[in-house]
């Protein structure tokens, strides 16, 4: 009777029997044996007459009050008879229980499926709420009345380059305290005003917020973040090593002569920058933006209008067109040919141009070229013709020398030692820049904010003009700075939670608005 209890209430109107429940505190466990008729077989649904063997299949229920159900049900395995028909064997299916290739039972999986969001619930238990209702009941925390005392400000973006908003952090307890619209200072300013109590205010480098804590929290510390000043020292650092790329191609040049001796001189037509698809884009792109500046136009609208970043169309207007061109130029790919170039330059120049692609190839091939005869014949008839592209020498990328300088030494192989001395005694202004980098990246991960007056005057002194620059704008700053490399608060946990403001972004879609994401983000996990 109590077998017939169970089957009634959890299986009502499936073919079963139930042969031994088993109950704890948490879990109940149904052993239960198939009394179907025979199946059909899946791929040629004929009805099966031969049984081929029986075994246990473990089911996920639907949970009975607080516990957990567990259908241990015994199935049988059948042949297909038909001969035409690829599957030998299959297990059959109990209807209203079991599917192919699931744990959990029919049921349970229609249940999940009915209940995976709140919009379904509701229309399963009769409710009438739509998704849009739900989610306009959600309320956001109330915000305190007072600013927590260490207060970590930093923006985030709504649509990268276009649209901004800003996280307010409570650095001491690691969580968000509000969300504002925009960027601005004034409503920065306006929320520090109806929130006061920030005593401390760790910040990036932007000077809107800056402003706005000298209005509304004149009495608040400012405290610069350290990894924005690291990133805002290694640019001055790049910047250094792309204006001074001369030195170092000219030292290479040298110990490329001083190692091969130069054959006999030939007058060929003079070289020309190659026309590559990137060179003629980067000239067109230059001259594009130039013509718009001339017509007052801003950044905003040029990038707008050229579908480029505000951040691109900056940089062509304050580089020269000389080091853009130099830096694409660096961005084409070398190619197998280019390890050879020199040694073909150097056979075509002895022998006078007299010489055929194919006995070229093959002295190329003996010493290592793994490429095709073609790209040899190619160069050779752009030597002939004076196009072919000036032999690079080989020498680092100004962002590789940047991350030399910028890691502890400790951290550097041999090779990259070797090769970034190479560099210090190519440029004397690459190790002027080496050595004040270093200074300053010893400063702030040792915390020695009373040593850097010091630094800034050094590097006003003799350091090259992108650090110059770089130490004057740590002048304008130099209590926050200070504060920075003094005390241990800083905007890491800020950016973190910005990194969760882009995964909760990711995951909203288009329904992404303002008050439902500030609800989101407020909302702690």
């Amino acid at each position: 009777m109590a077998s017939k209890t169970v089957e009634a209430v959890l299986f009502p109107g499936i073919d079963m029997r139930v042969d031994r429940v088993s109950a704890s505190t948490d879990v109940l466990v149904v052993e239960a044996v198939s009394t179907a008729r025979p199946g059909r077989c899946p791929d040629c649904r004929k009805q099966a007459r031969r049984r081929h063997s029986t075994y246990q299949r473990t089911l996920e229920e639907r949970p009975l009050g607080s516990r957990r159900v567990i259908v241990r049900l015994r199935v049988r395995r059948y042949f297909c008879d038909r001969k035409s028909c690829s599957r030998k064997t299959f297990v059959e299916q109990v209807p209203g229980l079991s599917e192919r290739h699931r744990r959990s039972s029919t049921g349970l999986t229609g249940w999940l499926r009915s209940n995976s969001a709140a919009a379904r619930l509701c229309r399963r238990l009769r409710l009438v709420a739509g998704r849009t209702r739900l989610l306009r009941l959600l309320k956001a925390p109330t915000v305190p009345d007072r600013a927590p005392r260490v207060l970590g400000v930093d923006e985030f973006a709504f649509r990268k380059g276009c649209t901004y908003g800003t996280l307010l952090v409570d650095v001491e307890a690691g969580r968000v305290v509000d969300v504002l619209p925009d960027r601005t200072s004034e409503t920065f300013a306006a929320w520090l005003t109806e929130h006061p109590g920030a005593e401390i205010i760790c910040r990036d480098r932007a000077s809107a917020y800056t402003k706005a804590v000298k209005e509304a929290a004149p009495h608040a510390l400012e405290v610069a973040d350290r990894w924005h000043l690291l990133q805002n020292l290694s640019a001055a650092v790049e910047k250094t090593c792309h204006q001074h790329r001369d030195c170092l191609r000219k030292r290479a040049e040298e110990e490329t002569v001083t190692e091969v001796p130069e054959p006999p001189p030939m007058l060929l037509p003079p070289a020309e920058l190659p026309r590559t698809q990137i060179i003629e884009r980067t000239r067109h792109r230059y001259e594009d933006i130039h013509r718009l500046l001339e017509k007052h136009w801003t950044i905003s609208a040029i990038a707008r209008r050229l579908n480029l970043d505000r951040k691109t169309v900056r940089r062509f207007r304050d580089t020269d067109l000389d080091e853009l061109l130099a830096s694409a130029r660096d961005r084409c790919p070398n190619g197998v040919l280019e390890p050879f170039k020199a040694y073909l330059n150097a056979r075509f120049t002895e022998a006078q141009g007299q010489v055929s692609g194919t006995h070229l190839f093959l002295e190329t091939q003996a010493r290592g070229y793994r490429g095709s005869r073609q790209v040899v014949r190619k160069h050779l008839a752009a030597l002939r013709a004076g196009t072919a592209e000036p032999v690079r020498a080989d020498i680092p990328s100004p962002r590789k020398i940047t991350s030399w300088i910028m890691r502890p030494r400790e951290t550097l192989t041999a090779s990259q030692n070797k090769r970034l001395l190479q560099v210090r005694l190519a440029c004397p202004a690459i190790t002027r820049a080496c050595d004040l980098a270093r200074a300053f990246a010893d400063l702030v991960r040792h915390q020695r904010g009373y040593l850097l007056l010091e630094w800034i005057r050094q590097a006003e002194q003799d350091a090259p003009k992108p650090l110059q620059g770089f130490a004057g704008f740590l002048r304008q700053d130099i209590d926050a700075v200070t504060a920075g490399l003094t005390l241990p608060w800083s905007s890491g946990v800020v950016e973190g939670h910005v990194n969760r403001v882009k995964t909760l972004k990711r995951a909203m879609y288009g329904r992404a608005s303002f008050e439902l994401l500030r609800t989101r983000i407020l909302t702690q996990p």
